[in-house]
């Protein structure tokens, strides 16, 4: 499997709240990007869109080396949490609703596609790819407002 770079960030003015998610997809020295976003939608349903979103444009199998600065979408990934609530029905270890259920469920589904090895990276720092992702997941929420 080839190894592939991505970074992700989402946004929302408001939550819930217009909202835009990027991606930047790193092939070697090719470089795509990604975005989009929704009139009505929370931050951590862009952060997830952006993670699904780049993960569907990839076209084979690859091992993956995500990095995001949302520690809701990357916690739950490298913790299991998510497999978790998914295994008890979409509940929580506290009998809670897990959120953003069929999100998770089509990220889980892409995450047996592709080996996924998921990195938190401090946002508005000094990553540039990060820093990025969130003007462009900015700009597109701003064309839903």
């Amino acid at each position: 499997m080839k190894t592939i770079l991505i970074y992700t960030d989402g946004a929302c003015s408001g939550n819930p709240g217009p909202g835009g998610w990027a991606a930047i997809i790193l092939d070697g020295e090719r470089e795509e990007t990604l975005a989009g976003g929704e009139s009505d939608t929370t931050n951590n349903r862009m952060e997830l869109t952006g993670v699904i979103r780049a993960l569907e444009a990839l076209e084979e199998p690859c091992t993956v080396e995500l990095y995001s600065d949302s520690k809701y979408v990357i916690d739950s990934l490298r913790e299991g949490r998510a497999e978790g609530w998914k295994a008890r029905g979409w509940v929580k270890s506290d009998g809670k609703p897990a959120l953003n259920p069929d999100l998770w469920d089509r990220l889980l589904e892409l995450c047996g596609k592709h080996r996924v090895k998921p990195h938190w990276v401090e946002g508005h720092a000094s990553n540039p790819y990060n820093n990025r992702c969130d003007e462009m997941a900015v700009e597109e929420s701003i064309k839903y407002k």
